[in-house]
């Protein structure tokens, strides 16, 4: 995803409104930075995936917390090849990869390519966080002032927001964030009402913070639908912990199939995403 990033960023930069600052490289791990204008806001998208590490004899250990359905199709590479297997669950829950031969310990398995798109709805493995990366990279054509952060390690654990935020506060005195990314559907969250404001999940933003964004979106009209959730998190949950004073807000699309091969966002929820993403980002440039 990096490489992937990093040459896309390379090719269509020049024809953005702005050509960003590009922070990336050793400091940096996997993660790149890009700087436009003078920032004053922040926007998280997590670039790392959910999945499987190969363990002894083709047991496998979850990355995050993938869906662990025999039969689901898997792939990936070791040094003697292309892999595509199927997962395998038994009755005590150890998983295994059902493939010819033995594959190298530490080998990453991830859920097999497949997108599907109708008239309303795609499709995919790792809409989250695929989805929020392409949120991202949309504003990079359009915004003038702001910071856009491609991070690691969301799914498991976290380890690099906090890094990243420090860099930017200390920069460039950055103290608000957006968390572009991917929630779920649930018994008050449904699809096709627009995108998801979270009020709360394991971590709680500053109230203050968040009824700013909320303001700003009831005053562009732009369609959305509040979340209250005990559990889950995000680079936001990280960023509360951090030393730097930061205000953050999750705001992403749901998914129905939430990390499986078959995760399904609405369009409309997409359109509604990036809408409020764009005015967003102007809006607390001047605030």
């Amino acid at each position: 995803m990096t490489e992937f990033l990093l040459s896309y960023i390379k090719k269509n930069s020049p024809r953005w409104n702005v050509r960003p600052k590009i922070f990336s490289g050793e400091n940096f791990q996997d993660c790149i930075v890009l700087i436009f204008g003078k920032p004053r806001t922040a926007v998280f998208a997590h670039i790392d995936s959910i999945g499987f590490t190969v363990r002894y004899k083709n047991e496998l250990v979850k990355i995050g917390s993938p869906v662990t359905k025999s039969g689901i199709k898997l792939s990936g590479s070791d040094s003697n090849g292309k892999i595509d297997c199927k997962l395998k669950a038994d009755k005590t829950g150890n998983l295994s990869a059902e493939f010819e031969r033995e594959i190298e310990r530490g080998t990453d398995l991830v859920f097999k390519e497949h997108f599907r798109e109708t008239k309303t709805f795609i499709q995919s493995p790792y809409l989250d966080n695929r989805l929020g990366v392409w949120i991202a990279l949309q504003l990079c054509g359009t915004i003038e002032n702001g910071a856009i952060v491609f991070s690691c390690y969301e799914e498991h654990g976290g380890g690099t927001a906090g890094y990243l935020m420090k860099f930017l506060y200390e920069k460039y005195k950055i103290q608000q964030a957006l968390i572009c990314d991917i929630t779920w559907i649930t018994a008050g969250v449904v699809h096709e009402k627009g995108v998801v404001v979270s009020l709360r999940d394991m971590g709680i933003p500053r109230r203050s913070f968040v009824r700013k964004i909320i303001s700003i979106l009831e005053k562009e009209k732009i369609s959305f639908q509040n979340e209250v959730e005990a559990s889950g998190g995000s680079d936001g949950t990280e960023l509360q912990r951090s030393t730097v004073p930061v205000d953050w807000c999750f705001l992403g699309a749901a998914e129905s199939y939430v990390h499986s091969p078959d995760e399904k966002v609405h369009k409309d929820d997409i359109h509604s995403m990036l809408q409020a993403y764009r005015v967003l980002m102007k809006a607390l440039h001047k605030k």
